[in-house]
């Protein structure tokens, strides 16, 4: 079953194994330290948590005590968190800790990026599935926290008729109906469609949700207009920052973006730590 905690362990045995042949070596096991994690460049904070619960697994007594919310807007050179306790505990969880929270505020930062572009639209930034594997529910953690929406977790979640399931049924109408037989009246159906004309098939087929995939401004507009409000509607496929004002005017409901996630670089934090 996943867990985060799991998560954490697998990251400490790839880094600490066996033990820190260095650490292990240079301090003894009753001294005691203070570290600082400081931003290194202006970022949006995330994966506090994380950190704390890394530093806990080496140290259960460590004293965690963050300056900031995970969310929050942290100017370059500000102090993110403090912590104190064993200081093998902090030199073993320096580096994955910050590797926790230097990818998962890296996805909140890039995020907030796109918030930004849009902000006074209504429309709905999404994220997608596009994300390293086992670190989804933490990579969409951060995209909430960035300021967007998760679209559906997993393909358990949600229904979304894509170009392959349609080529295999033969159909939108045949994969509407094949699915509908088969959930509850409580999950809504979406289906991709690539041009007008399966635009217009996914209406017929009763469609809650239509995806326009990677259509251009024209085509876009043009399917808002004969959609009419008939169902949800949302963009995606080559969505850009730059792109994301002009998308917005089309009249769509939703933007969904796997950028969000798969081309977040890691954000500069650093940790400095002090022996008491």
């Amino acid at each position: 079953m996943y867990s985060i905690k799991n998560l954490i362990k697998t990251a400490m045995e790839e880094d600490i194994g066996s033990g820190d042949i260095t650490t292990d070596n240079i301090i003894a096991p009753d001294m005691t330290g203070s570290g600082e994690i400081i931003a290194k460049e202006s970022l949006v904070i995330a994966g506090l948590d994380i950190a704390r619960l890394v530093f806990e697994e080496l140290d259960p007594g460590i004293i965690f005590s963050p300056e900031f919310a995970d969310g929050n807007q942290v100017e370059k050179g500000m102090k993110v968190l403090s912590v104190k306790g064993k200081l093998r505990a902090l030199l073993k969880g320096e580096r994955i800790a910050l590797n926790f929270l230097q990818r998962i505020s890296g996805i909140a930062t890039n995020v907030r990026s796109y918030v930004n572009a849009l902000k006074g639209s209504p429309v709905r930034l999404v994220d997608t599935r596009k994300t390293a594997p086992g670190w989804r529910i933490l990579e969409k953690y951060a995209v909430r926290k960035g300021g967007a929406y998760n679209h559906r977790m997993g393909l358990y979640d949600g229904v979304l008729i894509k170009d392959n399931h349609i080529a295999v049924s033969g159909s939108i109408a045949n994969a509407v109906e094949m699915v509908r037989k088969n959930i509850s009246h409580f999950i809504k159906i979406e289906v991709e469609a690539a041009d007008m004309e399966q635009v217009q098939q996914a209406l017929d087929a009763g469609a809650d949700i239509i995806m326009l995939d990677n259509m251009d401004i024209p085509q876009v507009t043009a399917a808002v207009k004969l959609i009419n409000k008939r169902a949800v509607v949302e963009v995606s496929g080559n969505v850009t920052i730059e792109r994301l004002s002009e998308l917005a005017q089309t009249g769509v409901d939703i933007i969904s973006s796997g950028a969000l996630t798969h081309s977040a670089r890691s954000v500069d934090l650093s940790m400095r730590i002090i022996a008491v």
